[in-house]
């Protein structure tokens, strides 16, 4: 397979690149506009090579299409070098308080194991979480459904974009299966965006919400789910299946949307929300910090999140998980996240965790247990 050289690569790295794509045996994946002759190879950072080009969404506008492939080492790495060229961010060291448990023990390979023999995905490990080592030694695991390759390219996030696979109808037993065997008396789910379906992925939303109940019936079902394109029919097919908690992230404040979520709408996340309070359903969201947000804008997103009655908040940390990616514009204090966390309870909001190394579905049992005794 041929590929071009990236401007500015050298020569060795031109040649690593072609010997990767040797040894995986990768084929060239076509493109579905008149752009397809210009992909190229973008990066290689922590052994991943990614391809560029251009695909359509749903509503047809054009999106980044990236390809991973390879293990991505780039977690190990102690030092940020900034982000995409020309765009600045913090270098230089991690501070102190963003250390993070390496993943061993007992637990976290009984659970690697079951996700692997169930033909499971976690966002745990394509989001590169960084309390992964933490949650799965303490058995809890967010199962991510829909496979594996979102039909999105935020600037943030590592899981893979491109053209996902045929649909897997058999997931949600599995997934059923899983939380069973893991007894677990709360579950996250998540899932990638699927945007070239017709509902989403809402069917195999509600199917999977179904065998959970079915198999696992013990156990409390919190959702972390895409925005489907603002079909709210398609929505309402999850609603339908009564989740304990609906979450719904926004990820950043609206300024920052064009290049945090290109293919997504602040208002229409707002909306969202909205629509599962209206029904009567517990509703989460979840933001992230020092990736270029001013303060007065996190300000204006809690005030928005208090009219619309959305009881859970988590705040955290933004990092870079490869060079590829948005850069890291500050390193926000642990008492600074302290400070959101009593603005966020004083305006109204029941709960806001609130830390660096907070992710959405970090302690979620716990607030679950919190919301039972408020």
């Amino acid at each position: 397979m041929r590929s071009r050289r990236r401007h500015g690569a050298s020569r060795a790295e031109s040649m690593a690149v072609e010997l990767h794509l040797c040894k995986e045996g990768a084929s060239r994946i076509p493109m579905e506009s008149e752009r397809a002759n210009e992909e190229v190879v973008t990066s290689m950072a922590g052994g991943c090579v990614k391809w560029a080009g251009w695909v359509c969404s749903r509503a047809g506008k054009p999106l980044l299409f990236r390809r991973t492939m390879g293990v991505s080492l780039n977690h190990m790495v102690l030092e940020v070098r900034g982000g995409k060229a020309g765009e600045g961010g913090v270098t230089g060291r991690k501070p102190s308080w963003l250390k993070m448990k390496m993943p061993g023990g007992s637990e976290y390979l009984k659970l690697l194991s079951l996700v692997n023999e169930e033909r499971l995905h976690t966002v745990c490990q394509s989001a590169k979480c960084p309390n992964m080592g933490e949650c799965w030694a303490a058995g809890t695991a967010t199962l991510m459904i829909l496979g594996d390759v979102c039909t999105r390219s935020c600037g943030f996030c590592h899981i893979a974009t491109g053209r996902p696979p045929v649909l897997d109808l058999e997931e949600p037993v599995r997934v059923g299966r899983a939380v069973a065997m893991m007894g677990l008396k709360h579950t996250v789910i998540t899932s990638v965006n699927r945007d070239e379906l017709e509902d989403g992925g809402a069917a195999v939303w509600a199917e999977t919400i179904r065998q959970v109940r079915l198999q696992s019936p013990g156990t409390s079902v919190e959702v972390l789910i895409p925005d489907f394109c603002g079909d709210w029919d398609a929505l309402q097919k999850v609603l339908d299946q009564k989740p304990d908690i609906l979450n719904h992230n926004i990820e950043t404040v609206p300024r920052m949307y064009r290049v945090v979520r290109p293919q997504a709408k602040y208002r229409r996340s707002l909306e969202l929300l909205q629509i599962a309070k209206h029904q009567g359903f517990v509703t989460k969201t979840g933001m992230m910090l020092g990736i270029g947000e001013e303060e007065h804008e996190i300000d204006a997103v809690l005030d928005d999140l208090v009219a619309i009655g959305c009881e859970i908040l988590t705040l955290g940390q933004y990092l870079q998980p490869t060079a590829n990616h948005l850069p890291v514009m500050r390193w926000v204090h642990p008492d600074e996240f302290a400070m959101w966390k009593i603005k966020g309870e004083e305006r109204g909001i029941r709960h806001v965790e609130s830390g660096p190394l907070v992710r959405s579905s970090y302690h979620a049992e716990k607030q679950v247990r919190a919301h039972e005794v408020a």
